[in-house]
């Protein structure tokens, strides 16, 4: 029988491997994008050949490539646009950076329109959510603002009146054009469908700059060590693109029907990806029977390195409008409704597309969603036909009553810790306020979700949140500011030991999407690996941020090495 000899062989490293039966090594042989040994430097000598690349690191620490659970780099660069506004607070320097922003664009900079993102709710605690509040700042341009949770945002009167805006409208969700005692928009615009309205007026990037776009946000998160992730929105025009990205790598680009990509050689993957991605398609209220089966109709299709077979709903909205659906109202007595009309239509949704194979994830935010999205997936069974289980996202505020149910049905619960850093510790922000103190202290409960035994992901829901997956592990360990140790703690009993972060970012991720060679370092697996200067168990939450990440390797290849950055 021929020697099977090894590519390359890290060697010199301390390898956190999350396989519980061999938990650390020192080596990692690699064949074909795919490990196929993990030991120690002496053994693996045995699997060195001519042509075998041996790369001593030197002390330097391997984990498992990191997944970001839930991103939207696609739909992002369609709302990430113009000014970014993280971090202010400040009526006055937010109206004065608007002002500057209109004096950019006047010269026809954006097609001259006023854009903005990232805005914090909180900015509107004086300052009225109005186009009348910004109507001096950016006319006579129009201009569109949208909040850093992607679920509200404000338009001027110029941008209203282009989007032939006048008054209030139905939607088959709980979109809502908010207007005022006479019926007139103010300009605060809640939920998509609404929004949207203005969106189709504004200027739209060109092919070739939408595709670069997503390209440099796929590309700039290998600088964190991630390595994958779940895109949470889009439609078959999304999966084209990903097709095209992918297709831009040798032998990429497969379509509908050419099998399954989880038993493609991975020697053979040559991808314009530097990214693994699953992709979903957001399935909303009011969607005909044509465009149904024309989802339906994507299942499988799948490139070098993505794939879709996911469907994404949403069931609520956001507990800081008041959209957020909830067994009992909302302090200003808001929560009371789900995203859908008819909530019956929810469940007959989640019915067809679990019936016809894909995995579901929903979006539901408040306690009642939450709870009524395990009902639906309980009667549709729980698992996809990969095996997957059906994924609840954000999960915000979860009851008790539901805790017990997600393990028990073994429903992934996809959550991101690193949204609290909207929250203030007096509880005067718009989503603890909402909620009062003691629904607020029942915030993002990761730490009950892991000792129930739910399965758990993490991720940063970019661009809600910051790409950087360093961030998130911190924010999961600390459940404060990263970097200032006087910052509030939220729930302290709910904090994460680093072992169980770092499990939320690769095996834990990994299994939430049915990928059951993806998140751990052992044979058979696929090298998706992270060259790290240090352990990330070791180096305190505060100092995440600043541990450098040497390397980033996809299918057994660099994708990112901090020397060539």
């Amino acid at each position: 029988m021929q020697q099977v000899f090894a590519d390359t062989i890290l060697v010199g490293a301390r390898v956190i491997t999350m396989n519980p039966r061999q938990p650390s090594a020192e080596a990692v042989a690699i064949r074909g994008g795919r490990i196929i040994a993990v030991g120690d430097a002496t053994t693996l000598g045995e699997l060195r050949g001519p042509r075998t690349v041996v790369e001593d690191l030197h002390g330097a620490c391997i984990t498992p490539g990191l997944i970001d659970a839930h991103m939207h780099p696609i739909q992002g660069i369609e709302l990430a646009v113009g000014v970014d506004f993280g971090g202010v607070r400040d009526p006055e320097v937010f109206l004065a950076m608007l002002r500057a922003e209109a004096d950019r664009v006047a010269d026809g900079a954006s097609g001259g329109w006023v854009r903005g993102w990232n805005v914090d709710y909180d900015v509107f605690s004086t300052l009225p959510m109005t186009a009348a509040a910004i109507d001096a700042a950016t006319s006579p341009a129009p201009a569109f603002l949208m909040c850093f949770d992607g679920h509200t945002a404000l338009a001027n009167t110029e941008a209203l009146r282009r989007s032939g805006i006048t008054g209030v409208r139905s939607f088959g969700d709980t979109s809502e054009i908010v207007v005022d005692e006479r019926g007139t928009p103010t300009g605060c615009l809640r939920e998509d469908s609404a929004f949207d309205l203005v969106l189709r007026t504004a200027p739209e990037y060109a092919r070739d700059e939408t595709l670069a776009r997503v390209r440099g946000i796929l590309g700039g998160l290998s600088a964190s060590g991630i390595t994958g992730g779940c895109i949470m929105d889009g439609n078959p025009g999304t999966l084209d693109l990903l097709d095209e990205l992918d297709g831009e790598g040798a032998g990429a680009g497969r379509g509908a029907g050419d099998g399954d990509p989880a038993t493609s050689e991975a020697h053979d993957v040559v991808s314009g990806l530097p990214v693994r991605i699953v992709s979903a398609m957001a399935h909303n209220p009011g969607y005909d029977e044509e465009r149904t089966e024309r989802y339906l109709a994507q299942r499988d299709r799948h490139g070098a390195r993505w794939r879709g077979g996911l469907v994404k709903l949403f069931n609520d909205g956001v507990i800081d409008t008041g959209t957020g659906w909830l067994y009992e109202p909302d302090t200003h007595g808001d929560g009371n409704s789900s995203f859908w009309a008819d909530p019956a239509e929810f469940e007959r949704v989640v019915a067809r597309y679990a019936a016809a194979g894909f995995q579901i994830a929903t979006h539901a935010i408040g306690d009642r969603a939450i709870g009524t999205t395990i009902d639906a997936y309980v009667k549709a069974g729980v698992h996809s036909r990969r095996g997957a289980p059906h994924r609840i996202e954000h999960l915000e505020l979860l009851a008790d009553r539901d805790l017990s149910r997600l393990a028990q049905f073994g429903i992934t619960a996809s959550v991101q810790p690193l949204h609290m850093q909207w929250r203030k510790a007096d509880g005067s922000d718009f989503w603890a306020e909402r909620l009062g103190p003691e629904r607020a202290a029942l915030g993002w409960r990761v730490r009950d979700m892991i000792d129930a035994g739910a399965p758990v992901a993490l991720g940063s829901d970019w661009p809600v949140a910051q790409t950087d997956a360093r961030i998130g592990l911190a924010w999961a360990r600390l459940r404060r500011e990263p970097g200032n140790p006087d910052a509030p703690v939220f729930e302290p009993d709910q904090l994460l030991t680093p072992f169980e972060a770092l499990q939320g970012y690769t095996v834990w991720a990994a299994q939430a999407q049915g990928d059951h060679d993806l998140g751990v370092i052992a044979p058979g697996y696929r090298a998706d690996l992270v060259v790290w200067e240090d352990s990330p168990l070791d180096v305190g939450a505060d100092d995440l941020l600043n541990l450098p990440v040497r390397t980033t390797i996809v299918d057994g290849r660099p994708q990112y090495a901090a020397s060539a950055a």
